[in-house]
């Protein structure tokens, strides 16, 4: 009988799957070379080279975090290896970051077959956690090498900034071609995105085998709804902080943006259509909408935890500026509505750290000079069991949203579940934990958070990636183990 490498005895293990028990069952986790074996009550410790207690405490799948941003603002190998602490610290076992060319991130232009390869080399041997990339085609060359993206590269899914129209990364841009570093002939717009996804369809068909794992992903926000309205925000100057803010990139821009990705989508025929970080009651009104519009088409929606857990009254200063806007409490219950209602697909962090110096370089008390974009997977999971166990959400569903939806559709079916044959990725809760969090405690860069002060009820202790400990008794342990993830995986 082969030994087992690891052991995890006496913890309430919760799987996704309409057959599974809905707040989990206590069984023991069987551990060989990273995959899990055996999944069962009473197995034997001594067939175990180690044995870990989990005392009851809560085992849920590692979640697969689809939405952060690597490199955004920090040099791309520090956020890698930092970062990823910050995953490891929440129990994310699995990184999923959007890139692009353009300012910020690499900070070129040019062909993804140049530039790809150095993003990989950035971030090899770097992080705690597993991770792979969305990537971005931002001009026709890019669109072209879509395919070889696919097959060589092993990356399936995509994405369209719809707001980079006349906007740039926190506001207005004058100069779209310096600011995305694409060719002056061309532009970044609604054309460009049709374009888009006729290219990646023809993907599709070429790559059948891959077909159901390549998608899109949209930022659903309109640029020329936005740059109006920033103007009469400024004007009028009545609106100050995160409140500004939101009415300067209002929630009928989402909407309307949501709207123009779905009628383009039917018109292309590409049916797996991925609508990021929606914020509010007129974002998830136009979804869902547009999904009996089009039935066809396989829509995921996807809301943050930041968005979740912050309004523009509660979060912690400026520091809580991202794209889209935080909103009035009104839309976060909307949000939680949906969410409650079986609307939303998958949470993510959103994950982009932007350290002090950089999110206030210009003035500390302008909202509109702040840079976008703020940390968080350190309470991803935390922050959706302590709100969501309020109003009614089962750990089974907990464990969809953040685990086995977002694995399924981004290409990683040998993730997302506590399963015999999956890889052994998993985060120990102690579900009735209370503390406050402080930014001084997380393992980010960050040296500040939205969610200062807020109090959250449960706590990760534990996290495995492949059943290497890399977070333990609330210390990141060991070396870096992440590897990256070609896709399908």
């Amino acid at each position: 009988m082969t030994s087992i490498s690891l052991l995890i005895k006496n913890a309430l293990v919760v799987r996704p799957g309409a057959d599974a028990p809905e707040n989990g069952e206590l069984l023991d986790i069987a551990i060989v070379d990273g995959k899990i074996t055996r999944l069962e009550a009473n197995i034997a410790a001594e067939e175990a080279e180690k044995v870990i207690d989990a005392a009851g405490k809560v085992a849920f799948p590692g979640v697969v975090d689809g939405h952060q941003h690597w490199g955004i603002y920090n040099p791309l190998g520090e956020d890698a290896s930092i970062e990823s602490r910050a995953c490891a610290q929440g129990g994310v076992t699995t990184s999923l970051s959007y890139m692009r060319t353009g300012q910020y991130y690499m900070n070129k232009g040019g062909a993804y077959a140049d530039v790809f390869p150095e993003v990989l080399a950035e971030t090899e041997g770097k992080p705690y956690v597993d991770y792979a990339y969305h990537l971005a085609p931002m001009s026709k060359e890019q669109i072209g090498e879509i395919p070889s993206l696919i097959t060589d590269h092993g990356v399936t899914s995509f994405k369209i900034f719809m707001f980079y129209g006349s906007h740039g990364l926190h506001g207005r841009s004058s100069d779209q071609s310096e600011f995305l570093m694409i060719p002056k002939e061309e532009r970044y717009d609604i054309a460009h995105f049709e374009f888009v996804m006729r290219g990646i369809q023809a993907a599709r068909e070429q790559l059948g085998d891959k077909a159901d794992h390549i998608s899109l992903s949209l930022h659903c926000e309109t640029a020329e709804i936005m740059s109006a309205y920033t103007k009469i925000v400024e004007e009028e100057g009545t609106l100050t902080g995160l409140a500004a803010y939101s009415a300067s990139r209002p929630p009928h821009s989402e909407g309307l943006a949501v709207t123009i990705a779905s009628f383009l989508a039917d018109e292309t025929q590409l049916p797996n259509i991925n609508l990021l970080h929606l914020t509010s009651r007129k974002a998830l009104t136009a979804a869902m909408r547009m999904a009996k519009a089009f039935p066809h088409i396989n829509f995921r929606r996807e809301v943050t935890i930041g968005h979740l857990l912050a309004d523009i009254d509660t979060a912690y200063g400026l520091g809580g500026k991202v794209n889209p806007p935080l909103r009035p409490r009104e839309d976060v219950e909307a949000l939680w509505e949906h969410l409650v209602a079986g609307d939303i697909d998958w949470v993510v962090s959103d994950h982009a750290c932007c350290k002090d110096e950089k999110k206030f370089a210009e003035d500390r008390g302008d909202i509109f000079a702040a840079k976008s974009g703020f940390g968080g997977a350190e309470y991803l999971l935390p922050g959706l069991l302590t709100e969501g166990r309020k109003r009614g959400l089962s750990l089974r569903r907990i464990a969809e949203l953040t685990a086995s939806n977002p694995a399924e559709r981004y290409g990683l079916p040998g993730k997302g579940r506590i399963e015999v044959g999956f890889d052994a990725d998993i985060a120990l809760i102690d579900p009735a934990h209370t503390y406050t969090v402080r930014a001084e405690d997380s393992e980010s860069a960050q040296e500040y958070t939205p969610f200062e002060g807020f109090e959250l009820t449960a706590k990760v202790t534990d996290t495995f990636v492949r059943g290497n400990h890399v977070f333990a008794d609330g210390t990141v342990s060991g070396e870096p183990v992440g590897r990256y993830l070609h896709r399908p995986y």
